[in-house]
């Protein structure tokens, strides 16, 4: 009994941890090239093509256990924003079966697009730099600019919260003259 409660201290002191790493690793940073995207049908696409939405881009792996945690948020963020400001893509970043991909994707019913990079995993390196682990998720503000980094669980509210605050700080003016100042 007291080491169940001692774990659920743990866990939750762990998620509030997370939830501040996530704004204390906010940064800007302009992609060097555009990233390739392939969907699990071998259709292709850029993350340009999402540009004047946020883009939530999450790399996952079916053999991460906090990543199953966190796909019902994602989902939920998903299905809440697809249609007005923002998608999720769910990166499968391991080397296994496209059919087994789809199986799992299917028993957890994702909702929002499951994709891989071009070329092969390393289990170190991303289109989006460095991977330290599993979940990472970036987010990619309207203009196309990387805007944060968070390695470990995410949830819907981190990511409201996030967007909101960052539009806040980052009127629409403001964010499209520097897109206009990058192209």
């Amino acid at each position: 009994m007291k080491r169940s409660i001692l774990n659920t201290f743990v866990l939750t002191a762990f998620l509030s941890l997370g939830a501040l790493m996530w704004s204390a690793t906010a940064y800007s940073a302009a992609l060097k090239e555009d990233i390739k995207f392939i969907d699990l049908d071998g259709n292709e696409s850029m993350l340009s093509d999402y540009k004047g939405k946020w883009v939530i881009v999450n790399l996952w792996a079916t053999w991460c256990p906090p990543c199953l945690v966190e796909i019902p948020d994602l989902i939920m963020f998903h299905e809440a924003h697809k249609d007005k400001n923002a998608i999720v893509i769910g990166v499968n970043y391991e080397e296994i079966a496209i059919s087994k991909v789809k199986t799992f994707a299917k028993d957890q019913m994702i909702n929002f697009p499951i994709v891989r990079f071009e070329g092969k995993i390393d289990g170190i390196n991303s289109p989006f730099g460095r991977v330290y682990g599993l979940p990472t998720t970036y987010m990619v503000a309207p203009d196309g600019q990387v805007v944060a980094v968070r390695t470990g669980l995410i949830n819907q509210e981190m990511m409201e919260n996030f967007m909101k605050k960052y539009n806040e700080m980052n009127p629409v003016e403001k964010t499209e003259k520097k897109a206009d100042k990058a192209s």
